[in-house]
């Protein structure tokens, strides 16, 4: 459970830290790239976050490069989520993204945990 809570509570400050970048660059970028550079960059703070937090996990290398997995069914679907609320439903850009990312959550524990604590079973 705790580490569930822990989760949660990182995923908040990687939310606010996505969306904070993400409002920046959309003042200078097209919003699917700003979406995309946002994205990146609070992964990278997600990954330590979750190492040192969640999972008190040192970070390694491997763990590193395998964390992007736990964020590409995240990545498919808030970018998917984006384009259909901006373009399809043209309900602004502002807020797509944290509407879009609510539905990933679940996936986003269950391949974090697996890459985290390769052990464990989620």
């Amino acid at each position: 459970m705790r580490q569930i809570l822990t989760f949660a509570a990182v995923g908040v400050v990687n939310t606010a830290t996505y969306y904070c970048l993400y409002l920046l660059f959309l003042t200078v970028l097209p919003y699917l790239a700003a979406h995309i550079l946002a994205f990146t960059l609070a992964m990278v703070g997600s990954f330590f976050l979750n190492a040192r937090f969640t999972y008190r996990t040192p970070p390694t290398w491997r763990k590193f490069l395998l964390f992007p997995l736990t964020n590409v069914t995240n990545f498919v679907i808030t970018t998917a989520g984006v384009y259909l609320i901006v373009d399809v439903l043209h309900a602004g850009n502002r807020f797509a993204p944290l509407v879009a990312s609510a539905a990933a959550i679940p996936v986003t524990f269950v391949v974090s945990r697996w890459v985290m604590l390769p052990k464990s079973i989620a």
